[in-house]
């Protein structure tokens, strides 16, 4: 796994789940410099970015996230995080953290987020 994504989960509509994103020093061996991304894929859908943090700390978030979710980042810990909120059953997915853009070889598993009722 290059970029471990956890905290995902089962939540009900209107619930909060944080995630974290971990890189190993194998990986990169500075974190600070890259820009980090948060994506996700439903099922039978195509992967989009959810949200991006520059290594300056500026942000761009998709327009469905409307004010719900935040990235952030911890540059000497070397992790990246996305604090949900206000969860809906079509936020559902695989959540993935990679480089932002994404590199190809940088996917790992994903966490899975799976809002319902």
């Amino acid at each position: 796994v290059q970029l471990q994504a956890s905290g995902g989960g089962l939540v009900q509509p209107g619930g909060s789940l944080k995630l974290t994103c971990s890189a190993s020093r194998s990986i990169f061996s500075t974190f600070a410099p890259k820009n980090m991304g948060w994506y996700r894929q439903a099922p039978e859908k195509e992967r989009e970015l959810v949200a991006g943090i520059t290594s300056g700390g500026s942000v761009n978030y998709a327009d469905f996230v409307s004010g719900r979710f935040t990235i952030s980042r911890d540059n000497g810990k070397k992790k990246a995080y996305l604090q949900m909120n206000n969860l809906k059953p079509e936020d559902t997915a695989v959540y993935y953290c990679n480089t932002w853009p994404p590199s190809d070889n940088k996917w790992g598993q994903g966490t899975q987020v799976t809002v319902s009722s």
